[in-house]
């Protein structure tokens, strides 16, 4: 898919987008609204299998809407929605909340909604496969923020998916904890061979393996290709030669900014009264790179 940079309020003027005809999955001008709110506005992607898609915004843009519209769980109010026949898609949720109450072990939650005669070998080669190996006794409720994220991940692999598609899965994992969550899932496709629909929290980090990054602001502001920041030596320092590469910087290429809580900053008016040509370059967490 072509996707050309767009900037926020002249996205209706564009070239239209190309959808490629071997695509697993395509949108094509999709319009939803909440009451007279809109949540997105003629929002065009595709998917093609073993791709990389990273979905980056500000709160509120409406990223897990679109998940919604793109798995077939909401219809767009205009629009349209193409999936492959028989497209197999695994699902990493944004939230999972867990009843402490609820006496549950990982591999009985694992079991829920899998055909009766799958054996227990196939939940067991999954929870290795993400690194959670020993974990199918364990009460549900017990499990630490990153090790409930490796168990969703392997939920999401038991359908053998062509797509897998995962929404904020390191919310509330800490930096390392995510540098490992973002390798895994690059090694995961690279031995699978499916393709990935990540959505992300962070307008600026993203996944190393992530082969487009599509920003989205109601509309698709800009995508582009991230850049590699496996040979910045401050990720190296924090993150070692071995989890650097799981990380990437994507540079923002629309008329405006995001200050740290996500909304929108006009670009500053240059000299002869035009607004100013400035991306949005991303750095190395400040916070970290000062430790």
């Amino acid at each position: 898919m072509h996707q050309p940079s767009s900037s926020c309020d002249a996205h209706h003027d564009h070239p239209p987008i190309v959808l490629r005809p071997d695509a697993l999955l395509s949108a094509e001008g999709l319009f939803y609204s909440r009451g007279s709110r809109t949540i997105l506005s003629d929002v065009t992607l595709d998917i093609v299998a073993g791709e990389a898609i990273t979905l980056i915004g500000p709160n509120g843009a409406g990223k897990t809407t679109l998940v919604r519209l793109l798995l077939g769980l909401d219809k767009p109010d205009r629009g349209s929605v193409n999936r492959r026949p028989g497209l197999s898609v695994g699902y990493v949720p944004q939230r999972f909340d867990i009843d402490r109450a609820l006496p549950i072990t990982v591999g009985r939650f694992l079991e829920l909604g899998l055909a009766p005669r799958v054996h227990s070998s196939v939940i067991t080669e999954a929870l290795s496969e993400v690194g959670a190996d020993g974990l199918a006794q364990r009460q549900l409720s017990l499990l630490s923020g990153g090790e409930l994220q490796r168990v969703l991940l392997a939920r999401g692999l038991l359908r053998n998916p062509q797509l897998l598609v995962l929404d904020e899965p390191v919310r509330g994992v800490d930096y390392l904890g995510e540098a490992e969550l973002y390798a895994l899932i690059g090694k995961l496709r690279d031995e699978r061979g499916f393709a990935v629909l990540m959505v992300s929290h962070d307008l600026h980090v993203v996944m190393g393996s992530s082969d487009r990054v599509l920003c989205l602001n109601r509309h698709i502001c800009c995508s582009g290709v991230p850049t590699t920041v496996a040979r910045h030596p401050e990720y190296e320092r924090l993150f070692g030669r071995r989890l650097a590469p799981a990380f990437a910087v994507y540079e923002h290429h629309h008329d405006h900014a995001h200050d740290l809580s996500g909304r929108s900053i006009e670009p500053a008016s240059d000299s002869s009264g035009g607004a100013a040509d400035t991306p949005h370059k991303a750095h190395p967490r400040d916070e970290d790179v000062a430790k």
